[in-house]
């Protein structure tokens, strides 16, 4: 499944200033790994964000996003957010704030 190729360059202007930032294929898409941490993913039609348990449960209670489950798993610091969210200059930032803000405190996957 294609990710969409748009989004995928928007994503990349709104991380242009980060000093680390490396894209790697994942998720049926293109992950955006800021600091060695999987920050956010571009798929067919939606962004995945990393913003941590806490803001996930505010933003999960707004409705404008969906939990990611994995293999049966609740992954807690992880929402989709569909397209029609960051078709805007404003809701990409936001979402991409979040993602950032949270990206500290995230850890890093372990290394093989």
């Amino acid at each position: 499944m294609p990710y969409n190729e748009q989004l995928a360059n928007r994503v990349r202007e709104a991380l242009m200033d980060e000093p680390i930032v490396e894209e790697k294929k994942m998720f049926q898409g293109v992950c955006f790994l800021v600091d060695g941490k999987m920050c956010v993913c571009v798929s067919k039609d939606s962004l995945l964000c990393r913003v941590g348990e806490q803001q996930a449960h505010i933003e999960l209670e707004k409705g404008n996003c969906t939990q990611m489950i994995n293999a049966g798993r609740v992954m807690k610091d992880f929402v989709y957010v569909d397209e029609t969210e960051v078709n805007t200059a404003k809701g990409l930032h936001y979402w991409i704030s979040l993602c950032l803000a949270f990206n500290p405190l995230a850890k890093a996957s372990k290394k093989k």
